[in-house]
């Protein structure tokens, strides 16, 4: 994370510039910069809130402008008593996923667990691609590894580099690797996804202490842990950084091309690297001297992955434009927006010429009549 900005002063406006660590509704969390406030006839540094209760301005609505966690904002005019301020402007993102909503992410920590519930590969596999799909530094984090063999942990270990991934294995409840986990998040904006029931929010009460969380149990029926996040906050780590905790899911969505599939699997472009197919097109299956299509553990993934997105490309073409029924509307700011064309006569106002000449026509017809 770079340094932070310090205080910005306008003509009459005094900003501070934070990140939105947590949203609900119409309000937003947002904490401070440090700044060298102190000289300022304000409250000094150390008698403000860190945090503030923070609406958005109105003129950010009305540009559409979303604010999410992980947003870095300027707060105009906070009210230091009260602890609350608004958001005057968002400033431009490094990152933004929308599953789950948060800007300027790092790196994306994947938590599954080695038993209760133990890893299904074919839902580990969509995870991950579709943690590729973010385009963040990908870790994966085994949890719960005291609860199986050393050569069970082994066996996954040497199966996940195969697939071209260096896994963490760790104990949330025994304390074991969390050095590891705290490296890989130190400094960044990290965010913490993952199955129910694997431990992310053990995880977080570990990784950050101040956090205070529901830790939901796991089902005992069908071995599925209950959705204990409601909302995504970021919570600071006590070596620096955030940490983003995200609501459970079980069938993350992968919204791809279908040509782009075929590069969220490591193993797959490393086949890539060394040579090329035959067709530029290619799309690994059935195509002549094809260099993926072969004896690797998760070609059938590749395959299955690769007909859904075939698929949800197939439906998007045949679902008509939105647009078309959009017009494009220019402010007097000079912004570009859309909005919803009339597309009923019943709504649209009868023009002052049309209701002229419809006058004419009775009066004509009235004359005929006398006639």
């Amino acid at each position: 994370m770079s340094a932070p900005p310090e205080l910005t002063l306008g003509a009459t406006v005094a900003e501070w510039r934070g990140t939105v660590v947590a949203t609900q509704a119409n309000f937003y969390r947002v904490r401070l910069d440090g700044s060298a406030a102190v000289s300022l006839p304000v409250r000094a540094e150390s008698e403000r809130p860190r945090e503030l209760l923070c609406t958005r301005r109105a003129r950010l609505k009305k540009l559409g402008q979303r604010v999410i966690a992980g947003d870095r904002v300027t707060v105009e005019e906070p009210d230091w008593t009260d602890g609350r301020g608004a958001i005057a402007s968002v400033l431009p993102r490094r990152t933004e996923l929308s599953r789950p909503p948060v800007a300027n992410a790092d790196v994306l920590l994947l938590m599954f667990a080695l038993a209760a519930p133990p890893p299904d590969a074919w839902q580990l596999s969509r995870f991950l691609t579709c943690g590729e799909t973010t385009g963040l530094e990908l870790c994966l984090c085994l949890n719960k590894c005291d609860l199986v063999a050393a050569a069970e942990q082994q066996a996954w270990r040497e199966r996940l580099r195969a697939w071209g991934y260096d896994p963490l294995f760790v104990s949330i409840r025994a304390g074991d690797g969390l050095e590891a986990v705290r490296a890989r998040l130190a400094g960044k904006i990290g965010i913490l996804a993952g199955p129910s029931g694997v431990g992310k929010s053990s995880a977080i009460a570990r990784l950050v202490p101040s956090a205070q969380l529901r830790i939901g149990s796991v089902s005992g029926k069908l071995e599925r842990g209950r959705h204990t996040t409601r909302h995504v906050e970021l919570f600071e780590l006590p070596g620096g950084g955030l940490l983003a905790d995200t609501p459970g899911f079980n069938q993350p969505v992968l919204d791809c091309p279908p040509q782009r599939v075929v590069q969220l699997f490591p193993e797959a472009r490393a086949f890539l690297r060394q040579g090329n197919c035959q067709f530029g097109n290619c799309l690994h299956r059935d195509e002549p001297h094809c260099v993926v299509r072969g004896e690797w553990e998760r070609y059938e993934h590749y395959l299955r992955f690769l007909d859904e997105a075939v698929e949800r490309a197939a439906a998007r073409r045949d679902t008509p434009d939105t647009e078309i029924n959009l017009k494009l509307k220019t402010g007097s700011a000079g912004q570009r927006e859309y909005e919803p064309k009339l597309e009923s006569k019943k709504y649209r106002r009868t023009s002052r010429r049309q209701r002229h000449q419809s006058l004419q026509d009775l009066i004509a017809e009235a004359e005929v009549e006398e006639l």
